[in-house]
């Protein structure tokens, strides 16, 4: 990875990726400090105001499978957050995702693309503010989200998952009910038509010359 060579300091000494560095977004498992989703990306846009990050097609992402090989999305939802773990290294199957993230907001919120550069959504992901740190930032996914079509109509996704990570005690009562208000919260911007939905992200290309990033050996290492 490159993020720690191609950094930039602007006002405030905050430090910001130049574009085509190459960093790292991870989430933690839900109550641990361990890594468990990790997925190399290219930096589009870092400022006070947004970081914005591509992944492309193909790249080598960390994912948690159970134990025994079974992908986490096929296990009964009684069961599903019960089960012990494992990390598996997976290339990244369809077309490339854009992920935009501003600084301290409870979401983040990608794009999706059809093969040819079909645009098919936006997706809002609930999650911890990200925490940056030299080699890329670091969440926790909070399991409610919500998905955005360019025709403007939204829905919830993933409430079953939120309810049953209450109930299996991954989200506790407070949490659970800031994440829902975060949620009314993107919802809001969603019906205003508010950034980045109105920003005309889904016309943006990546440079053809940015190469894949590869994940590192030391991909889960402590954030310095």
């Amino acid at each position: 990875m490159t993020a720690e060579a191609d950094l930039s300091t602007r006002a405030g000494e905050r430090h910001f990726w130049t574009p085509g560095a190459q960093v790292l977004w991870r989430y933690r498992g839900n109550g641990t400090d361990a890594v468990h989703i990790c997925r190399p990306v290219t930096v589009v846009r870092d400022d006070a105001e947004l970081l914005a990050v591509w992944m492309a097609p193909g790249t080598a992402c960390v994912k948690p499978v159970l134990a025994d090989g079974t992908p986490v999305h096929r296990e009964p939802l009684a069961s599903r957050y019960v089960k012990p773990r494992v990390a598996r290294v997976e290339p990244w199957w369809g077309a490339g995702v854009l992920k935009l993230a501003r600084p301290g907001e409870p979401w983040s919120v990608w794009l999706f693309w059809e093969p040819g550069w079909r645009f098919k959504c936006w997706y809002v992901n609930l999650e911890e503010p990200r925490r940056r740190w030299s080699g890329g930032v670091d969440s926790e996914d909070h399991f409610l989200d919500i998905s955005v079509h360019p025709d403007r109509s939204w829905r919830w996704l993933d409430e079953d998952e939120f309810a049953q990570a209450q109930a299996d005690g991954l989200m506790p009562t407070e949490l659970a009910a800031r994440v829902r208000r975060a949620g009314e919260r993107a919802a809001g911007v969603v019906r205003a038509w508010g950034p980045p939905f109105r920003d005309g992200w889904e016309d943006w290309r990546p440079d053809p010359a940015w190469p894949v990033p590869a994940l590192p050996p030391d991909w889960d290492r402590p954030p310095s």
